[in-house]
């Protein structure tokens, strides 16, 4: 499939950025992952105002017109007259040089949107579950980046990589003080009680708190606004690993797998080992979210 690069779809050989791309030099950008169905990404919008937010905040840029980013996806769709797809949208602050003192930065940022095939989960994963590691505390609500998807994503992968050599689906990220922040990739959920509980993400906090360094996920706001719609109580708050191992039930959620199962924290079993029915009930409610925003999933 063709990508966008800049205004032009070229095929994917083709697609060139300069070496002094700050994307490319310094981790300098922003990126959303996206699926589409039957052409059509679900809650386009809100991945697009998310990443609008946060180029925004982080200084990238003052304003994103993000219609014309929603036209630069659909014309990646139709281009490839795709149907179902992973699609990834990179922007970058561009072509950089070094300031002098009272210059302003005007680069050109660099937009790349690249369709690939969907991923393939094992049926398993969703049946049985799968195991998580608790990776070292890593997510700090010091540092400005935290709770943004910026490129500088290394240290989530690589501890992404570590679980999956241990035959684990995910790394489960502490923040500085130990509390559960997220999965390496995705959001975290338990479920006591009858109640859904999750950490604390950006734009959430109480005043005067510390800033969460926590994704406000998509899939998780879904998760969040069907859980209330079926009366159950979805509390954010602080959690610690003792919450997480004696959770009734454990899922995590992201774009690609919306929700995923954990019925194992590593050698310490979840619910009996099988999957919840708060779990599975949310997860057909995602899909059939998507069924009536996007078309039939399956």
């Amino acid at each position: 499939m063709d990508v966008f690069l800049n205004g032009r779809m070229i095929p994917p050989a083709e697609a060139r950025i300069p070496g002094d791309d700050a994307g490319f030099q310094h981790a300098i950008g922003l990126f959303e992952t996206m699926a589409a169905y039957h052409g059509k990404v679900f809650r386009l919008q809100q991945h697009l105002d998310r990443l609008a937010r946060s180029a925004r905040e982080l200084g990238l840029a003052k304003e994103i017109d993000t219609s014309a980013l929603a036209g630069a996806v659909q014309q990646t769709i139709e281009h490839n007259s795709i149907d179902r797809a992973r699609i990834r949208l990179t922007l970058t602050a561009g072509s950089m040089s070094m300031l002098k003192p009272g210059e302003a930065p005007a680069p050109l940022p660099t937009l790349l949107i690249v369709p690939t095939e969907p991923t393939q989960y094992d049926p398993a994963y969703f049946e049985r579950g799968i195991m998580v590691l608790i990776a070292p505390a890593g997510a700090n609500p010091f540092d400005a980046m935290a709770g943004h998807k910026t490129l500088a994503y290394w240290g989530r992968l690589r501890t992404l990589r570590q679980a999956a050599s241990l035959g684990a689906g995910e790394a489960i990220w502490l923040n500085v003080t130990n509390h559960l922040a997220s999965g390496a990739v995705s959001n975290l959920f338990i479920v006591k009680g009858g109640q859904l509980l999750t950490p604390i993400a950006r734009g959430e906090e109480v005043e005067g708190s510390l800033p969460a360094p926590v994704l406000p996920g998509i899939t998780r706001a879904a998760v969040i606004e069907l859980a209330e719609k079926e009366g159950i109580k979805v509390n954010r708050q602080m959690l610690t690993v003792d919450d997480l191992l004696g959770a009734d039930e454990v899922f995590l959620t992201n774009s690609s797998w919306h929700v995923l199962p954990v019925t194992k924290v590593e050698r310490q079993e979840i619910g009996g080992g099988k999957v919840g029915e708060v779990t599975t009930r949310l997860r057909e409610g995602v899909l059939e979210l998507i069924d009536e925003e996007c078309g039939d999933v399956q």
